[in-house]
């Protein structure tokens, strides 16, 4: 079996009252066109063809580049028309074509999977996909001998339950011959490709039918508010997975999950937390609430409490916040621990180190077990360039210290509080004061441990 895929994105943006193409308007993190494309994908390796205005093409082609085949609606006159514009590419090809809307992203591939299949053992001219209920969003009214536009709809028409989504196969020689004989709506003047139904039904060649089961998968958005609407739905969804595979959300209905987001089993999302980009979350976490994280890495069991992490990396064990930023680079070792109010840019915070309070660390490299006391300051920017920070392992870092890059803090060492420290520090060496000096050398590494001092 060849199959082709015809995807409808001609559409305006007159009801979204945007500049934006309406299917590049964003839906979970993707474009609406991008659900489209990505069903397309899944039934066939050939480049699926995508309608476009001559308005959106551009817009479109940016997004999209040489992964799908464009073709140019001159004017909106409906979608027989769109799809008509693809003959002269398509005709010859693929004995059959499917015909998706780029503004029905929530139809799902296993609900394609089995139209296809109906089409396929039914042997039918045409199988469209159709929804029963209330959530019409101006689907087609499917009367049997024909499917009538919700424009178009009389009084009594009006009434049916059974709607078109408008998505459907059809058998490629049967579509090319009938859509040549469409007749323009009375009403908008435009040619709709539902129309061939009752031509193709009358020649007695077989038409048939797949209601979707889940109604959502039919919202057709022309508005912002249907936008909003598939957005809830999408993000059901997305949070119904999670939970069944072991997550736990306390409030799902204030969570918002990424389609790229990975998290990992008996990990506990906190309320109003979003998960951005393609983010990572490992075992027994506790993340949130009011946190917000993108394109960002975070291992086993660690604590993410009201804090923005962007584009960093969180180990096993290691926790921070609240109210505290890891930016872009930002890398918080294993059992590490960031408190409130700090912040890290392209930096990393050495395993079992500790930067409680009010801090900042910008173009640094802090070692095991140090203490970043409340209120330092890496001063990396110097007005044209940044330079690099390095504290080595078991440093003590004074409140309110300023480390004047570029600088090296040796071993061991330690910094009074206030001290500004412009010139490197050896190991295991005492500083102090404004600019900082070298107040004393400090004994020899002890050889007794931790508990032994205690």
């Amino acid at each position: 079996m060849s199959l082709d895929v015809v995807i409808l994105a001609a559409g305006k943006s007159t009801r979204f009252a945007s500049r934006l193409p309406k299917v590049l308007h964003l839906l979970g993190e993707r474009p609406l066109v991008a659900y489209a494309v990505e069903l397309a994908m899944q039934f066939t390796a050939t480049p699926p063809v995508v309608i476009v205005s001559p308005e959106s093409a551009d817009a479109i082609r940016a997004w999209g580049g040489e992964r799908v085949r464009y073709v140019v609606q001159p004017e909106p006159r409906g979608t027989g028309h769109a799809v008509r514009q693809a003959r002269a590419l398509l005709e010859g090809q693929a004995e059959h074509v499917l015909v998706l809307y780029a503004d029905m992203p929530l139809v799902q591939e296993a609900t394609l999977r089995h139209l296809v299949e109906r089409h396929l053992t039914r042997q039918a001219a045409a199988t469209l996909l159709t929804v029963t209920g209330e959530v019409t969003h101006g689907c087609g009214r499917l009367v049997r001998e024909a499917i009538v536009e919700g424009a178009e709809a009389t009084p009594d028409s009006a009434t049916i339950h059974e709607q078109s989504s408008g998505s459907g196969v059809f058998a490629a020689a049967v579509l090319w011959e009938f859509l040549e004989q469409l007749q323009a709506g009375p009403r908008k003047g435009e040619y709709s490709l539902t129309d061939i139904v009752a031509p193709v039904a009358a020649t007695g060649q077989t038409v048939e039918t797949l209601t979707v089961t889940d109604p959502t998968e039919a919202i057709d958005i022309n508005t912002r508010v249907d936008l909003a609407l598939a957005e809830a739905v999408l993000r059901q969804r997305i949070n119904a997975r999670w939970m069944l595979a072991g997550v736990t959300l306390v409030d799902p209905a204030s969570t918002y999950i990424g389609p790229n987001v990975t998290i990992g089993q008996d990990t506990v999302i906190q309320p109003n937390t979003h998960l951005r980009g393609t983010t990572t979350i490992g075992t027994g976490c506790t993340i949130g609430p009011n946190s917000l994280i993108t394109g960002s890495t975070i291992g086993d069991r660690c604590v993410v409490l009201a804090s923005v992490l962007e584009y960093a990396v969180m180990e096993e064990d290691s926790n921070i916040g609240p109210f505290s930023h890891l930016r872009q680079g930002a890398r918080v070792c294993h059992g590490a621990h960031v408190g409130n109010f700090g912040e890290m840019k392209n930096s990393t915070l050495g395993p079992h180190a500790k930067m409680g309070h009010f801090s900042y660390l910008g173009d640094a490299q802090v070692g095991e077990d140090v203490n970043i006391g409340a209120g330092t300051i890496t001063c990396n920017f110097d007005g044209e360039r940044k330079h690099p920070t390095v504290i080595e392992e078991g440093t003590f870092i004074g409140s309110d210290s300023l480390l004047i890059a570029p600088v090296h803090i040796g071993a061991g060492a330690k910094t009074g509080a206030g001290s500004v420290v412009t010139h490197d520090i050896p190991a295991r060496t005492v500083v102090y004061g404004v600019p900082a000096r070298v107040h004393k050398q400090l004994d020899a590494e002890p050889t007794e441990s931790k508990s032994d001092q205690e």
